[in-house]
């Protein structure tokens, strides 16, 4: 039960029936009105914003159009009270009764509880990592991985059918040099010794590469010109990076659907030029001409040169210059790869797309916007998500570079030291847009300094519960039918109540941030509810009547217990979006 969609429903009932009888115009557009959470709960438990963005429209002013809303909602059985606040807010106060049914249905449905309707259309595609394959993942990627892994998470609970898509970029000049720096460790393997020159990788991650080289071609490739051996080490090395970014995935808990290739859009290995199609495609639509651009402010473009381009006309689509889809050689933009591979996506049936980038491709969003709009003919929609910085950290300074990559300390690193979920969680427990300070020491503190541990804890906590109950009480029924016949109505100290507005509340914040891509909000909010139950848990030491275990009240003890089971249902499913495990027991 989504308790805000409910309410939003009676309010707009409430705006219908006022029209009906006169009192209000009829076909108001009640698209801005919403009911949310009081920001005080002295104030009630709800408040809609109706009579504000609805009084220009309908010919009044607020105050008085919320009095006419106030006496209609008035007679809702369920709304004890309807009262106007400041210049015309409206709040309202429930019957207690409503609440306990929220948490009955959150007992019945454990990790259920929360999950948003089926939402076949549209289809979502959330592009994340897509880190080149030429060399192992760096923090900065698993930001990027662990942010798209989670907001798929997120869209998936809230009913969207989802596809979760890593695109190689296995087509670009980069791996030409990957390919001639395994070329040397091929060397290397052969009993050479080698020296790593300026602008190749010179990371060891390339060894094995080299071994697997040498042990299938022996010798033989010395003797070969680089133009027969690049392909073939090329395609070898891709192959070992992309298994290797693979099992790094892994380690972080991520499983992609699709790896989509860049060289699948050229024409090579006997593939089409999909490029070249959604040239003519743009072309035929009279979005592509001839022309110069003038030299970019600020930061220079790789695209632009100062010369007569073909040009995709951009700015027809909301981007601030026209961009060129061909270089001087003829071969094709960034860009250029970039558009057929979002009308691939379309293609495939995605109208929405989510890509997830790193901070330093904020220039191109505008750009990959517009052409999605023309590919797509306006029917496809691209969100840009751009994660920032990550700066690693130990007890706050900063951790030097890894051997192992030659430059960079890898995520693997990290992942191996402080652990999976120390890393997810602490990865959306800040916003994707706001740098990042990840210090290895404080991430495995076991206090309440340290989120994840706090978070994992109050879980744990509430499967102590469960088993001092079965100590307790050997006999008592404990499935989740049998907790929710208990009588709820014992819960009436004011934390308790304020846990179970927080447990109703749920199903509201999995859809606002489904809604507009931003999973922290989950970790957010467990955070925010362990908080709540720690300090529950801690109020009990000095107040009997609140422990959650009492001897000597079964009936109370059998309450408070469909109580914690709600509250560890909701813990574990938020972790769950998080991508991250939710502990009987710390150890």
């Amino acid at each position: 039960m989504n308790l805000f969609e409910t309410y939003s429903a009676r309010v707009a009932a409430a705006l219908v029936a006022l029209a009906e009888r006169g009192a209000l115009p009829a076909g108001l557009d009640l698209g801005r009105v919403v009911v949310e959470p009081t920001r005080d709960p002295a104030h009630g438990d709800l408040a809609t914003n109706a009579a504000m963005v609805l009084a220009k429209e309908a010919g009044t002013n607020p105050r008085a159009l919320a009095a006419l809303l106030v006496e209609e909602l008035a007679k809702d059985v369920e709304i004890i009270k309807a009262e106007i606040a400041g210049p015309g807010f409206i709040n309202l106060t429930l019957q207690p009764a409503i609440f306990t049914a929220i948490l009955k249905d959150a007992v019945k449905r454990g990790l259920e509880y929360g999950r948003g309707r089926e939402k076949p259309e549209p289809k979502v595609n959330v592009e994340y990592v897509s880190a080149n394959p030429t060399g192992p993942m760096h923090v900065g990627h698993g930001r990027g991985a662990v942010f798209g892994d989670s907001l798929s998470n997120l869209l998936a609970f809230a009913g969207h059918a989802v596809t979760r898509e890593y695109y190689i970029n296995d087509a670009g000049a980069q791996v030409d040099v990957l390919a001639r720096s395994a070329f040397l460790r091929y060397r290397e393997a052969l009993g050479e010794t080698i020296t790593i020159p300026e602008g190749l990788y010179p990371g060891d991650y390339l060894v094995s590469v080299g071994e697997t080289l040498a042990k299938a071609h022996g010798d033989a490739l010395l003797a070969k010109p680089e133009a027969e051996w690049l392909p073939l080490v090329r395609s070898v090395a891709i192959d070992g990076m992309m298994a290797m970014i693979r099992d790094d995935l892994a380690a972080l808990g991520v499983v992609h659907d699709v790896f989509f290739s860049e060289r699948s859009l050229q024409k090579v290995d006997g593939n089409k030029d999909a490029v070249k199609e959604t040239i003519e495609d743009l072309r035929s639509r009279d979005l592509i001409y001839e022309g110069r651009l003038p030299p970019p402010k600020g930061q220079k473009d790789e695209d632009w040169e100062d010369r007569e381009q073909t040009l995709f006309r951009a700015t027809r689509f909301g981007d601030d210059v026209d961009r060129p889809l061909l270089k001087s050689d003829g071969s094709y933009t960034y860009f250029a790869n970039d558009i057929a591979y979002h009308r691939s996506k379309f293609t495939r049936g995605f109208a929405q797309m989510i890509d997830v980038w790193g901070a330093d491709h904020g220039g191109y969003v505008k750009r990959m916007q517009a052409a999605v709009k023309a590919v797509t003919h306006e029917k496809g929609d691209l969100d840009v998500k751009l994660c920032q910085l990550v700066k690693l950290l130990r007890n706050g300074e900063p951790v030097k570079m890894s051997k192992r990559s030659g430059d960079f300390v890898t995520l693997r690193e990290v992942i191996d030291e402080v652990g999976r979920d120390a890393v997810r969680f602490m990865m959306i427990f800040r916003k994707n847009d706001a740098t990042l300070d990840f210090d290895l020491a404080k991430v495995v503190e076991q206090s309440k300094d340290n989120p994840v541990f706090y978070v994992q804890y109050a879980h744990a906590r509430c499967a102590s519960i469960f088993r001092q109950a079965r100590e307790v009480f050997p006999d008592l029924e404990l499935a989740p039918a049998a907790l929710a016949r208990a009588d709820l109505s014992r819960l009436t100290d004011e934390a308790e109540i304020a846990i179970v507005k927080l447990i109703a509340s749920y199903p509201r914040v999995i859809e606002g941030a489904a809604a507009v891509h931003e999973p922290h909000r989950v970790a957010f909010f467990v955070h925010e509810l362990a908080s709540a139950f720690h300090s529950l848990w801690n109020k009990g030491k000095d107040s009997p009547q609140l422990r959650f275990v009492n001897q000597t009240d079964r009936e109370s003890t059998l309450a408070r217990l469909a109580f914690v089971h709600a509250v560890r249902s909701v813990l574990a499913s938020g972790l769950a979006v998080a991508g991250v495990a939710a502990p009987e027991e710390m150890r």
